[in-house]
């Protein structure tokens, strides 16, 4: 009995490089679905339920961004968006939406499948921690966290995280107390070749903040050590001013 194959769907404008992407993809063994516009893209998405997305930001109909947001709408599938060179606002904009890596054109191959193998393997650690997780619930504050269920509350509201934003809050809560470096955070959640990549763990630790603080502005319960990292408040209603942001 064979393995199902992973599915992955690339999505790009440009005929040669698209089929360059899936050739290459096609021969390290993947499945792959191409879409030549955005919304060709969202409508294969629904269809087809890849394992994971690559999206490129530029493409008629719909771009990549709009693609991207529409899809966190619904999954929390993986998305690699594929910026240019020099457009490091829609690389911050992608990751904003919720994506959870980027590309920067012109790439290699070897770099691409490295992006890819990454991104599946960080999916494939936090479905098997989810598989062996001790049947414990964190409470601290007005938030909850069923790490066996990778369920996180807040009072009675069930806060909806995609799988990077829970990989954050769990190392976080589970140091709660601990100020945890940036590197060590970005080995933890996306391996040791994202270490020094700090915009990536900045733009995924605001936008995480927006779905769990009261005032993300002045944060209660992550908390920023400047020049260091970050550190989950063990009395989030009791922060002072001074340690907030």
């Amino acid at each position: 009995m064979t393995s199902k194959k992973t599915r992955i769907l690339t999505a790009d404008d440009d005929p040669q490089l698209l089929r360059l992407v899936s050739r290459n993809l096609e021969f390290d063994g993947y499945e792959v679905i191409t879409a030549r516009d955005g919304q060709e893209a969202l409508e294969l998405i629904e269809a087809h339920h890849p394992d994971l997305i690559l999206l490129d930001v530029m493409m008629p109909r719909m771009d990549g961004l709009t693609v991207c947001q529409h899809v966190r709408e619904f999954s929390a599938v993986p998305i690699i968006i594929v910026t240019a060179r020099g457009q490091d606002n829609d690389k911050v904009k992608g990751l904003d939406l919720g994506a959870d890596d980027y590309l920067t054109k012109p790439f290699s191959i070897e770099e691409l499948l490295a992006r890819v193998r990454a991104v599946l393997r960080r999916t494939q650690f936090m479905s098997q921690e989810q598989t062996h997780a001790v049947r414990t619930i964190t409470q601290i504050g007005e938030m909850s966290i069923d790490y066996a269920q990778r369920k996180v509350m807040m009072g009675e509201k069930e806060i909806i995280l995609t799988p990077t934003e829970y990989r954050i809050l769990a190392y976080l809560t589970q140091n709660a107390g601990r100020v945890i470096t940036q590197d060590l955070l970005l080995e933890h959640v996306w391996g040791n070749e994202y270490i020094g990549e700090s915009h990536m763990l900045q733009v995924n630790v605001n936008r995480l903040r927006r779905k769990i603080e009261p005032d993300p502005s002045h944060p209660n319960y992550i908390l920023t050590k400047i020049g260091i990292g970050y550190q989950f408040a063990t009395n989030p209603g009791k922060v002072s001013q001074t340690t907030r942001q």
